[in-house]
């Protein structure tokens, strides 16, 4: 039943190791855009907390089929924008990276908000009173524990980010789902072999994961 895998005509692990990058770059990516959209929606100025507001429910009811397509036909067949990729390749691949940080930067925004919103309000004007700047504030006393209470909600963006980087095959993206793809019309007399290697696969990316971050959030939560 798994005869193919022996063959040596598919690669899995660089097929995989496609999918590993995309997570890992999209995860650091969404992190930081995200914490800025948190930022802007709890932020003083009225046009900043607009346009995060607009920004995350526009985005975040976006298929993400749309905005990866969006990224590539968009920014890099019509604005010519590369990112300093040099074959279609390295363009396509980068172009799924920001698809996946524009997209799942919006959900690491609502999983801070709402870390965000376990901070004591005290706090924060306790801050306010000894002169801090709300930049200070926020970096130095509300995201800290902002962070800690959103472990559990970030890890379950993560886990979907993993999944979700099956979309980028859409574009022409080498990763585990555009082999799957392949090897679905190829093998179609061992259809449920394949499956099962590429379920494994994910699960073996995403648990870990799970169990870990699990773990973590237990030891960092805030007691209040």
């Amino acid at each position: 039943m798994f005869d193919f895998l022996d063959s040596g005509q598919y690669d899995l692990l660089d097929a995989f190791w496609v999918t590993v990058k995309l997570t890992v770059y999209s995860a650091i990516g969404s992190l930081i855009w995200g914490t800025l959209l948190a930022g802007m929606r709890v932020g003083p100025v009225p046009m900043m907390r607009a346009f995060g507001t607009s920004y995350v429910n526009i985005v975040r009811n976006t298929p993400l089929t749309v905005v990866i397509v969006a990224c590539s036909l968009g920014l890099a067949s019509t604005l010519g924008v590369e990112l300093g990729g040099e074959t279609f390749e390295d363009i396509g691949f980068r172009m799924a990276v920001l698809g996946l940080t524009a997209y799942t930067g919006t959900f690491v925004c609502e999983a801070l908000r709402s870390g965000i919103n376990t901070v004591p309000v005290g706090q924060a004007e306790a801050a306010r009173a000894l002169g801090l700047s709300f930049f200070q504030v926020l970096t130095l006393v509300v995201l800290p524990q902002a962070f800690r209470s959103a472990v559990t909600p970030l890890t379950n963006v993560l886990i979907a980010l993993t999944k979700n980087t099956t979309v980028a095959s859409a574009i022409g993206v080498a990763e585990a789902s555009a082999l799957m793809k392949t090897m679905v019309e190829n093998e179609s007399d061992a259809l449920f072999a394949v499956f099962a290697v590429f379920a494994f696969g994910f699960i073996v990316l995403t648990l870990p994961t799970g169990l870990l971050l699990g773990w973590v959030a237990k030891r960092v939560a805030v007691k209040r």
